[in-house]
């Protein structure tokens, strides 16, 4: 599955440079490398971050600006700081900022993105007091859920009333007078915060042992980190000019910039015509059998049409070749009026979505085929068959740590389940469904083919129910179910395991030895969880949960208790009928053979990616950029060739750069002067 990376170079030792960044050489050979500036600056704006990103997200609702893989709010913050670091330099190097110094703290900014946003705290502080809230007479949640929720997991008595203070005041606001319940949260949170931080560790290990293969073996791209290393001058050497001395770059840059600037103008004065930039497909398409197609919006983003111009031209052919296909599904369906229930908690028809589940499975065990020499070594290391060789010592963890590392994390992860009530079975099936399915293969289209967000359309669950009765598990396991599915397993955006492998791509790009970025990610984490757990209790409580965002506030926080309530409350099992078991099959004929076709057919263009994620609301949300990009490069190629393409390239790195900057500029605005904000086509 390696990417035909046609539009890749090599690396060239003599490509410009911007004066005003410093490199360091090629650190093969063991060596110090000082990384304090870089580490001082990320713990700086690791608070600012999380700020930043919860208020455009979750208050100002219409700037979802962290949740991406590469967070809008992160670009415009290290624009930010390569032009403050310009007139540094003349004040000596103790002070300038070299581009290791830079990136360090891009990388610390990365992760506290992610984790303010939907990698972690907008799922997990909702949902503690969600089942005290919303409880009521109707849904009997007190009676269904209470007893199976552990006292040590929650900041409200399990044992009480429903809508207790604490759970009121985080949805409706604090009264006058009144002060944040802090001793409330901090044993939840602690308990929490140890689930995470294991599941983190995973993350941080399997990065570690899957890295020589995806980056050094199959040489994948890794798009998203393009344009950050391009900004700190050490891109891949294609380009004859610096990006920010580039004039296309500046023309790219100055397209979104405009078009944001306007609608943002007329948000705040309707006199100023607006720019539309969405559509609904659906709207045109009333009459049956067409009107059968889901949820298909035309969103015009030039930074995804950007990012898309990266990858390889069949790789984005595929992407939005297979969404238009399952559109043509849903068409067919309707025609034949085959019954089309919904994927549980998906925007999707659950005949799609089990052919993603089809489609993920196949592909997880294909990338551990391809990568059976690379593991059978790191078996042979971890047995004391083989010595680690003078490149594994640059690894960001040796092979023999990352693999106990990554198994005692997985079990330690298992045993908290457990003692939620969660049984050993369920456990394991939820980690594992997390662990070598659903991230594995998420990490792997964010590394190979960029994609900026990271959805999934199913559970581990989904694919237990067509064997298990799900009302037998029984409400303890279907409780701690509710929880766990909202924080690990359902939304995927913001997965910290492609924010590992980004920043050791980022680490060999700026010639840092990798082993050093462990104490890059750690500090980044931690101090993440702090700043982001504190800014996310103090917003609700300050202006009331019910009046912010509300998928964070109203639905992902609600949805798994909602679900499994169905099963509670009928008391027996509510049937998937033939069409999971029958797609699920389907998915998994279909991606096989894709696979094969593309290791044994030269030029065969069909990628199973493009498959696996064509019912995501990733898709819904890229489909039309991908097409745009596709038919733009594949111009450019055609008439140009590949002179032309390095040529074109900074146009689409800054239609990127223009857009997310723009974002942050009227997110930065509105905390500053209360000014409306306009919507981004990626929200």
């Amino acid at each position: 599955m390696a990417s035909n990376q046609t539009d890749s170079t090599t690396r060239n030792s003599s490509r410009p440079v911007p004066p005003e960044i410093e490199t360091t050489p090629d650190p093969t050979v063991p060596r110090s490398v000082a990384l304090w500036k870089g580490l001082l600056v990320g713990i700086a704006l690791v608070p600012v971050t999380c700020f930043v990103v919860a208020w455009a997200e979750i208050v100002l609702m219409t700037l979802q600006i962290g949740y991406l893989q590469m967070p809008p709010a992160v670009i415009g913050l290290l624009l930010m700081v390569t032009f403050l670091n310009a007139p540094l330099k003349k004040l000596g190097k103790r002070i300038h900022l070299s581009a290791q110094d830079i990136m360090v703290a891009y990388t610390m900014m990365l992760l506290a993105a992610m984790i303010s946003s939907r990698g972690l705290m907008q799922k997990l502080i909702p949902i503690l007091v969600t089942a005290n809230y919303f409880a009521s007479d109707a849904n009997d949640w007190r009676t269904r859920f209470f007893p199976f929720i552990k006292q040590w997991l929650v900041p409200f008595d399990v044992e009480g009333v429903v809508k207790q203070d604490v759970a009121v005041r985080f949805f409706e606001r604090l009264r006058a007078g009144e002060t944040i319940p802090w001793n409330a949260w901090v044993g939840p949170m602690l308990a929490w915060s140890l689930l995470v931080l294991l599941v983190f560790g995973a993350f941080l290990c399997l990065a570690s042992l899957i890295r020589r293969q995806w980056a050094d073996n199959e040489k994948l791209a890794f798009p998203l980190v393009q344009l950050p290393l391009e900004m700190v001058g050490m891109g891949d050497g294609s380009q004859d000019k610096p990006l920010f001395r580039n004039p296309m770059m500046w023309a790219g840059f100055a397209i979104p910039f405009t078009v944001f600037l306007i609608k943002g103008l007329h948000t705040w004065y309707p006199g100023v015509p607006d720019i539309q930039v969405e559509w609904n497909l659906s709207d045109y398409l009333q009459q049956p059998p067409w009107n059968g197609i889901y949820y298909t919006p035309i969103k015009l983003s030039f930074a995804l049409i950007g990012f898309m111009f990266l990858l390889p031209s069949d790789l984005v052919f595929s992407l939005w070749f297979f969404f238009l296909l399952s559109r043509v599904q849903d068409v067919i369906a309707k025609a034949f009026n085959m019954d089309t229930p919904g994927m549980p908690l998906y925007p999707t028809p659950l005949f799609r979505g089990y052919q993603a589940m089809g489609a993920y499975l196949v592909l997880a065990v294909y990338l551990l085929v391809i990568a059976r020499p690379h593991l059978l070594r790191i078996w042979r290391i971890v047995c004391g068959e083989e010595r680690e060789s003078t490149e594994d010592a640059n690894e960001l963890l040796p092979y023999k740590t990352a693999f106990w590392g990554f198994w005692l994390c997985a079990f330690g992860a298992g045993v908290f389940l457990v003692a939620m009530g969660m049984s050993p079975f369920i456990a394991a099936l939820q980690l594992g469904g997390l662990l070598f399915v659903i991230a594995f293969v998420m990490a792997r289209s964010t590394a190979e083919a960029g994609m900026l967000m990271t959805e999934t359309s199913f559970r581990p669950v989904d694919l237990l129910r067509l064997f298990i009765p799900l009302h037998l598990l029984g409400p303890a396991n279907l409780t701690t179910m509710a929880m766990t599915d909202s924080l690990l397993l359902r939304d995927q955006r913001g997965l910290l395991l492609s924010g590992f492998l980004d920043g050791l791509r980022i680490a060999d790009g700026v010639q840092i030895p990798r082993r050093k970025f462990f104490g890059v990610f750690s500090l980044g984490v931690l101090l993440s969880i702090v700043c982001a757990g504190a800014i996310q209790i103090w917003l609700p409580y300050t202006k009331g949960g019910i009046t912010l965002y509300g998928y964070v506030y109203q639905y992902n926080n609600k949805v798994g208790f909602e679900d499994y309530e169905k099963y509670l409350q009928a008391g027996k099992a509510l049937p998937v009928g033939w069409q999971g078991p029958v797609f699920l099959l389907v998915g998994v004929v279909v991606t096989a053979a894709l696979v094969w076709s593309r290791a044994n057919i030269t030029g065969f263009a069909l990628h199973p990616l493009g498959y696996a994620l064509c019912s995501s609301w990733t898709m819904i949300i890229f489909w039309f950029a991908a097409f745009v990009a596709w038919g733009l490069k594949t111009l450019i190629l055609r008439y140009g060739g590949m002179k032309l393409y390095r040529q074109a390239r900074p146009l689409f790195l800054g239609m990127i750069l223009g857009e997310f900057s723009v974002a942050l500029l009227w997110a930065t605005s509105n905390a500053l002067l209360d000014t409306p904000v306009p919507a981004f086509p990626w929200g």
